[in-house]
């Protein structure tokens, strides 16, 4: 991926130090923690205002390649199972399509740049030039490919635009949807004391579906890998 800075093994290592001092004498300094926990609050309860923020934040991270499991499990401790997969797949399919117009119109040189040594990447692209846009819809179950890096990645083949949001945020879903309702079910049940036995019922039905389609998800990338 990208190189160390001016060559130097220690580059980043030392940067994430002093960004770790800053964080924390930042935290000391100013009331960090009440501010953020009063943000989450103003999200949870403002209504349309705060889902718009969410999904704005979602996307800007996903855009600046930050995991995004702890964003959507938030989600469903904030919205709900209903309200949370509607919002948290609206910002990371927003994020999705920003990341690719990014690599394909914006930033395609230093895209390519960052990606070409990277081995997942180098697979994609030979399922792409294979296989075509069926693999959009393969590759977002399957996780063997990280789900930030491919937004990218996916702006530097022949894709059609349309073709890869559709099926991104079709393919996305299933994850979403596991992740979100097994969060409101975790806060129902520690906010009531009791387990919530229809949500726990829909997760089990949701990991079974998951775990069928990345198997079949993968069966089907590997018999198109073996393929002249």
């Amino acid at each position: 991926m990208m190189p160390e800075s001016n060559g130097k093994p220690w580059g980043r290592p030392a940067l994430l130090m002093a960004v770790v001092v800053c964080l924390f004498v930042l935290a000391r300094a100013f009331p960090l923690g009440d501010r953020f926990l009063e943000f989450l609050y103003w999200i949870r309860t403002t209504g349309y205002p705060g889902m718009a923020a969410f999904v704005l934040i979602y996307a800007a991270g996903t855009v600046a390649v930050v995991p995004g499991t702890p964003l959507t499990i938030s989600g469903g401790v904030l919205f709900g199972s209903v309200k949370g997969v509607a919002i948290v797949s609206m910002g990371s399919t927003l994020g999705a399509a920003l990341a690719f117009l990014i690599s394909r119109y914006f930033a395609r040189e230093s895209m390519e740049r960052c990606l070409v040594g990277n081995d997942h990447m180098q697979r994609l692209n030979r399922l792409m030039e294979r296989h075509g846009a069926i693999v959009v819809a393969i590759t977002r179950l399957v996780p063997l490919f990280p789900f930030n890096l491919l937004n990218y990645g996916f702006g530097l083949t022949r894709v059609p635009f349309r073709t890869y949001l559709f099926w991104t945020w079709l393919c996305m879903l299933p994850k979403t949807t596991l992740l979100v309702v097994g969060a409101d079910a975790f806060t129902i049940g520690i906010a009531e004391g009791e387990i919530p036995w229809r949500l726990v019922g829909i997760l089990a039905i949701i990991l079974i579906v998951l775990v069928f389609l990345v198997r079949q998800a993968r069966k089907t990338l590997d018999e198109k890998e073996q393929r002249p």
